[in-house]
């Protein structure tokens, strides 16, 4: 049994390493644009994980600070809860809150399934099964409108039977310089094979200020990495003439906290008892008997140092509880810590940066701005959730939707369009 156990592992391993090393651009044959999307504009998506709302203005962005007055600029954006990667990036993409579209977290447990989903497992990351609502890219194909991603979450991933047209596995080997040679390359295609929304990926920003803090000069640097890049991007692509809407976002915030001092697992948590995923902001409680739910949530709320959530005690805002819950992959506990506190069951070190928490500290809010022919010039927004990026995309390539179907709404940033 040993030696068959090894062997597996040897092969996911192995099938995981390859995967994530593949820098193979991958092309859907077949496919070409409607006739009646030939005119339409283009759209192009750009995400830099972790680049918290005030980060252009503390970490001197210049480029993006110009457009931020050229074109559109939030005060912040509010992201989903709870405030991680996974969980965001599909919310922006789907226009619906974690709980409905099924990431309710980086790792969490499947109760139907018997399964977890990590953000490390490529397997799982690639099986379309797992996502629930339709992506803006499934949106565009199905209407004969092509698409292109140089990584997104989930764009690797078959979500009813679509995958972008073209498409790279999420990998950190190419270079900024072929990935924007890659979008130019898309764009000088012939118009039926040119896609009309690209979705663009920095991971440098959120890397760094995990593992230096959000005000460290590293995280300088990776902020001015991703500004000089946008420019860069920008600059390839203007030779073409080409109507096309820059939309910058960032998934979350994030904030020092205190790594030497970390909180365990409560005693009055019994393992025999319940299924938990690793988390540090929050932690799922799966109960595998349900009779221990109610006498540990009991115990938990004598500890001052964290706070313990039945689902039907959450914040409203989260959109985390039961009736919420469309896919039943939320704990049946929710265990959350107060900052600067995290938790750490795996008793490494950890890093002095987070993210994870109340989706409405203002160190977890993230970035907008957007410029283009579609976007007004010079003008200043509130603050909003997330969700509502998916029908302003929509309404620019002019996709059709339905607004029953998802949580976000056009009417919250309609007036930031020309028209």
């Amino acid at each position: 049994m040993y030696k068959v156990f090894s062997i597996f592992t040897l092969t996911i391993f192995i099938h995981c390493f390859l995967f994530s090393q593949d820098t193979t651009q991958q092309v859907i044959a077949g496919r070409k644009n409607n006739p009646n999307q030939l005119k339409k504009p283009y759209v192009i998506l750009i995400s830099a994980d972790g680049f918290r709302a005030d980060f252009a203005e503390i970490h001197q962005a210049s480029f993006l600070q110009s457009m931020a007055e050229k074109g559109v600029k939030a005060d912040y954006m509010t992201p989903s809860f709870p405030t991680l990667t996974f969980p965001n990036h599909y919310s922006i993409i789907t226009g619906l809150y974690p709980s409905h579209h099924g990431l309710v977290d980086n790792t969490f447990y499947d109760k139907q399934r018997g399964e977890f989903y990590g953000m490390s497992n490529k397997k799982k990351v690639a099986d379309g099964t797992w996502y629930g609502g339709t992506p803006l890219w499934v949106l565009a194909e199905q209407q004969k409108m092509l698409s292109a991603s140089f990584y997104w979450v989930a764009s690797e991933a078959n979500i009813q039977n679509t995958y972008p047209t073209y498409f790279y596995a999420y990998n950190e080997q190419i270079s900024i310089a072929s990935r924007i040679q890659s979008v130019k390359n898309w764009l000088s295609l012939p118009e039926e094979k040119r896609p009309h929304f690209i979705t663009f990926y920095f991971p440098q920003v959120d890397h760094d200020a995990h593992e230096y803090g959000p005000n460290d000069k590293n995280v300088t640097h990776a902020v001015q990495f991703v500004d000089s890049s946008i420019q860069a991007l920008q600059a390839a692509l203007e030779p073409l003439g080409l109507p096309i809407n820059y939309v910058f976002v960032s998934d979350h915030g994030m904030t020092k906290v205190d790594n030497i001092d970390t909180k365990g697992l409560p005693e009055s948590v019994d393992t025999a008892s319940f299924i938990i995923p690793a988390g540090e902001a929050l932690l799922h409680l799966y109960a595998k008997d349900r009779f221990q739910i109610e006498p540990t949530y009991l115990k938990l709320k004598h500890d001052t140092s964290i706070t313990v959530y039945h689902l039907d005690e959450t914040p409203d805002y989260w959109h985390y509880k039961a009736k919420d819950d469309k896919f039943n992959r939320l704990g049946d506990l929710i265990l959350v810590t107060h900052l600067p506190k995290i938790f750490n069951l795996s008793k490494r070190k950890s890093s002095l940066g987070k993210h994870g928490f109340d989706n409405h500290l203002t160190e977890m809010r993230a970035s907008f701005i957007a410029w283009g022919p579609a976007f007004k010039k010079g003008y200043q927004m509130q603050g909003f959730e997330n969700v509502n990026i998916y029908p302003l995309i929509a309404h620019i390539l002019g996709l059709n939707y339905d607004e029953m179907s998802i949580d976000g709404k056009l009417d919250v940033l309609k007036n930031s369009l020309v028209k």
